[in-house]
């Protein structure tokens, strides 16, 4: 199996706990999330795993859980401390007329 960074196993193992956590906030079993989602239970017991599954799966079982949203507003750059001192940086410093 190809090397995973921790990181990133910590992450998906997160987003998995997230995942079934908000699932049971919704009263939703795997079952119904699957068929929303149109992944198989496996895929969902994978997503809330931790497990590695296809993009295209996590993003269908995260939107039926209502958490695709903030995360893709989470990757927006200019919500970072970065993104937002050079976003600063790069503004004018005054508008001539």
């Amino acid at each position: 199996m190809k090397y995973v960074p921790t990181a990133v196993r910590r992450g998906l193992r997160t987003l998995g706990s997230c995942a079934q956590t908000q699932r049971k906030l919704l009263n939703l079993t795997i079952a119904d999330v699957a068929q929303r989602a149109g992944v198989s239970v496996n895929t969902v017991r994978n997503v809330e795993a931790g497990q590695a599954v296809r993009t295209d799966s996590l993003f269908a079982v995260l939107n039926v859980l209502q958490l695709l949203d903030p995360l893709v507003d989470a990757a927006d750059p200019y919500k970072t401390a970065l993104g937002m001192a050079r976003a600063i940086d790069q503004l004018p410093q005054r508008v001539r007329r």
